[in-house]
């Protein structure tokens, strides 16, 4: 989102405990908890707060908002990279938050959370680069130098338009963008058109990047078959941090399994793993596998299967009237 000016406020109007409620209540029914998702939120929601002596250590926003001139000038790293996790406003943050909360379940419970953060990593690196290069290429070639080459900005979202290319990129369905039937693979295209036109102060640029980058991201996955050097690297530094706990485990004699007779008690069971994601068929909602109920309109789900249902003309469809009517009532509770 563009600088308007104005010193951002720390203290909550009322949406950050809903954020936190919606988000715990998200993870309570979850089986499997996306850490690299919970991490992400967290770090983005104590930046924006900046309680106690993170207010110290933090830098302000004045010196990480994302400006290609003087990225370019000064080579600055800390602008490149931080400028994505700080918020211009509640409003602003709390969007961003419950975006990446349902992509973030989706696309780390199906890859796994090393390959997940490994993604988030090269999709931050991606959407920043080519938001510069966006911007260099348009004061070079047009002169468009205070609109986008001094543009002031900060916010997840580059990184989100990225992951909703990747979370839609092998989907034939159809999806909901505000009561508009789109493709889901071309949703990001639609919904850049729409915030552009309906949301004012937002960075065009940053959001064209994290599309692109997303494709980037996509072809390059496609095109190199051999291990993610970056997914190696998390795994190695995650082994690190966790050794010393998992020794003292071993030394203090924590054990997961008992021995008794021929057959094991107190063994854990292999976790099942969600691949996919499933369409209500009265609201055409994407809701997660892992619930059994339309967020959207509280429709219960048919079937059991994790592949997602394509879109059916069956008579038993509700009226657009009741599909609106269960919206409100599931948002009003």
């Amino acid at each position: 989102m563009d600088r308007d000016g104005g010193i951002r406020r720390r203290i909550t109007r009322g949406m950050i405990p809903v954020l936190a409620l919606h988000v715990g209540t998200e993870f309570y029914r979850l089986r499997r908890k996306p850490p690299v998702t919970a991490g992400l939120i967290l770090a983005n929601t104590l930046i924006y707060l900046r309680p106690g002596a993170l207010d110290r250590l933090l830098p302000t926003i004045d010196e990480v908002w994302f400006n290609p001139h003087l990225i370019v000038k000064y080579r600055d790293l800390r602008r490149f990279f931080l400028s994505a996790f700080y918020h211009m406003g509640e409003s602003h943050l709390v969007y961003n938050m419950m975006s990446l909360l349902w992509k973030g379940i989706q696309l780390e419970t199906s890859m796994g959370s090393v390959e997940f953060a490994s993604m988030v990593a090269a999709l931050l690196g991606l959407s920043q680069g080519i938001t510069l290069l966006l911007a260099k290429s348009l004061l070079l070639f047009f002169d468009y130098e205070t609109a986008y080459y001094n543009q002031y900005a900060v916010g997840f979202s580059g990184v989100l338009f990225a992951m909703k290319v990747v979370l839609n990129s092998e989907s034939d369905d159809l999806t909901s963008l505000n009561g508009l039937l789109v493709p889901a693979r071309h949703a990001a295209w639609v919904e850049l058109i729409l915030i552009q036109l309906f949301v004012p102060g937002v960075s065009f640029l940053g959001h064209l990047g994290g599309i692109l980058a997303g494709l980037l991201y996509l072809k390059l996955r496609r095109s190199y078959s051999g291990p993610d050097p970056l997914a190696a690297l998390i795994r190695k530094v995650a082994g690190a941090i966790t050794w010393p706990v998992k020794f003292l485990k071993s030394l203090i004699g924590w054990q997961t399994r008992r021995i008794t007779g021929r057959g094991t008690v107190g063994s854990r069971r292999p976790v099942q793993r969600v691949y996919d994601v499933w369409r209500c068929t009265a609201c055409t909602y994407d809701n997660s596998a892992l619930a059994d109920v339309c967020e959207m309109c509280s429709t219960e789900r048919s079937g059991h299967g994790f592949a997602s249902p394509a879109p059916s003309n069956n008579n038993g469809a509700l009226s657009l009237e009741e599909v609106r009517r269960r919206r409100l009532e599931r948002f009003s509770r």
